[in-house]
């Protein structure tokens, strides 16, 4: 039986170089959900995001309209969703470059 909820997600807009990622982690925590975000490229940001449902709606409604207070959201896309009888990953992690 699933307990938790897992998403995947894509945030553009102004989100590099703003603590996005940051605030991103801070907020997860902070509902106690797990999983990792990144910047890519593209200038965006993509991540994975497992918890209780409630917490996920929460989170999802953070990615979508709040961000770091320095941010621009433009579009938040979110695949993958999933139920999940176990958590995949013990924390909220950045994933940053390997040099």
């Amino acid at each position: 039986m699933a307990k938790f909820l897992s998403v995947n997600f894509t945030v553009s807009g102004k989100v590099q170089q703003v603590f996005f990622r940051k605030c991103t982690q801070e907020k997860a925590v902070s509902l106690g959900l797990v999983g990792w975000c990144k910047n890519e490229p593209n200038k965006t940001v993509i991540g994975v995001v497992q918890g209780k449902d409630e917490n996920m709606a929460k989170m999802k409604k953070w990615l979508q309209t709040e961000g770091s207070p320095a941010s621009r959201i433009d579009k938040c896309v979110f695949e993958k969703e999933r139920s999940v009888s176990e958590l995949e990953y013990k924390d909220f992690s950045i994933v940053r470059k390997s040099r």
